[in-house]
């Protein structure tokens, strides 16, 4: 049993480095849940012993419960409540937990009371957040305190005129009820933390390439500040290079440094005229792109590679006169266009098709390749954080045919579809039905969300 003795951990080890699989579960936490467990225990113990007669050890049970007080009262003086705590401390404090309700228990009737569900509680706080070694040491500790109480405990606190004995076959199945909840409420409640912590990171990667993205735009206003400024200084040195070449002799050595000089100055000034006007000129010109056009910007920096790739795009037949959508030129549909069309590229055989079609109404975009295709048991699940057929970046020496390609940390095309996504797409992934094999990602918008002439 864990006694005060086994709770003095020091400063030093509430400051140990977190890893990315230590949760997040802070001091007050801890606190709060045991004063609401100690407020219960006291009103179960005087409601029995005092309001319904039953005789118990009520010293020693006001006395394990005050206990559980003196340390909190403890805690919350030594550190403070919003520490976030390592692993061994949190796990210490709830095996603390669960052997102070197992002396409550073997005081009270052992697994014939029927609070000893309780068990499941610190056990499904540190599945949700302890590391999985420290989660299987605490319910093992439940485990081991409820076989104890099957066997050994005082009598349930009952009428003494009629006393209640309960079958071994009854408490057999309250021990096999506590084991079982143990493990499924620990799976449970363990899976969903950690889909929740991976979401959590995949959102944060998400808004750093959003935050990129926009860091790159901001550097257009910087760029035509720059050019603003530096206009004063060139014309100066223009000026000042002009006069000492006037004053300066034709067969001086000299002359062709002042001629590079003003050559060099020229040359700035266009510079800085382009930076000055690309502001207008990206309202007109930079901004606006026919959808075949952007397919083609993306697609261009990939041709280099020995897949093959061909752009088909043409208006849906039997749907009318429909004028080719414009695109604004927006980070996010290029980001997630420009993934897939990596993600296919890196898993074709030797050809890579992006079909583009469009209509008064939508305007669809897909990308297939003639690859082995999405597998299977994950297809449902691509697109979700953390989740790619890639080798890993934990498992270099499994390249699974994707030699000289770079690994996949599952985060590529999550970040593209929510992307897209929140460019008001829908995004399907499918494989080719039939003979041919392959992958296909299908993406559809709204024209009205993303043609600018549409929305206008």
């Amino acid at each position: 049993m864990v006694n005060a003795t086994d709770m003095t951990f020091t400063d030093e080890s509430l400051h140990e480095p977190l890893t990315a699989d230590t949760g997040s579960l802070h001091l007050r936490t801890l606190v709060r849940l045991r004063w609401l467990a100690v407020i219960g225990q006291s009103i179960a113990v005087v409601f029995v012993h005092f309001v319904l007669g039953y005789s118990l050890p009520l010293g020693f049970c006001l006395g394990l419960i005050a206990l559980s007080a003196w340390l909190n009262i403890f805690l919350s003086v030594r550190w403070r409540g919003g520490q976030l705590l390592p692993p061994m401390p949190a796990g210490l404090l709830l095996g603390y937990d669960i052997a102070q309700l197992a002396g409550l228990l073997y005081l009270t009737g052992g697994l014939q009371n029927p609070f000893a569900f309780l068990f499941l509680v610190p056990i499904t706080v540190s599945a949700t957040t302890l590391p999985l070694p420290w989660t299987i040491a605490i319910g093992g500790l439940g485990f081991l305190c409820g076989s104890f109480l099957a066997f050994f405990h005082l009598p349930l606190p009952w009428d003494s005129a009629a006393p209640l004995q309960l079958p071994s076959s009854y408490i057999a199945g309250m021990w096999a009820a506590l084991a079982s909840g143990v493990v499924f409420s620990s799976l449970y409640a363990r899976r969903i933390a950690v889909e929740a912590r991976k979401m959590s990171s995949a959102l944060a990667a998400t808004e750093a390439v959003l935050a990129r993205e926009q860091r790159l735009t901001a550097l257009d206003g910087l760029a035509a500040a720059a050019a603003h400024e530096l206009g004063t200084p060139l014309a100066t040195i223009a000026l000042v290079a002009k006069e000492l070449k006037r004053e300066m002799p034709k067969d001086s050595p000299y002359s062709e440094d002042i001629d590079l000089l003003l050559s060099q100055s020229v040359r700035c000034r266009e510079i800085l005229s382009r930076l000055s006007s690309r502001e207008h000129s990206a309202d007109e010109i930079y901004e606006r792109m026919k959808v075949t056009a952007m397919l083609e910007d993306l697609v261009a920096p990939l041709r280099g590679s020995d897949v093959q790739i061909s752009i088909d795009a043409a208006a849906h037949a039997g749907h009318g006169e429909s004028g080719e959508p414009v695109y604004r030129r927006n980070p996010g549909i290029m980001y997630g266009i420009g993934n897939v069309l990596e993600n296919a590229i890196d898993f074709a055989k030797s050809k890579v098709i992006v079909l583009a079609r469009w209509s008064a109404l939508q305007v669809e975009i897909t990308v297939s390749d003639d690859g082995p295709g999405f597998e299977q048991n994950i297809i449902d699940r691509l697109g979700d954080p953390f989740v790619t057929t890639r080798p890993g970046y934990d498992d270099p020496g499994n390249d699974d045919g994707l030699e000289g390609k770079h690994p996949g940390m599952g985060l590529g095309l999550f970040i593209a579809k929510t992307l897209l996504e929140r460019s008001g797409a829908s995004v399907t992934l499918s494989n080719h039905v039939g003979p041919e094999r392959g992958a296909r990602i299908h993406m559809r918008w709204p024209r009205a969300s993303v043609d600018v002439i549409k929305s206008a």
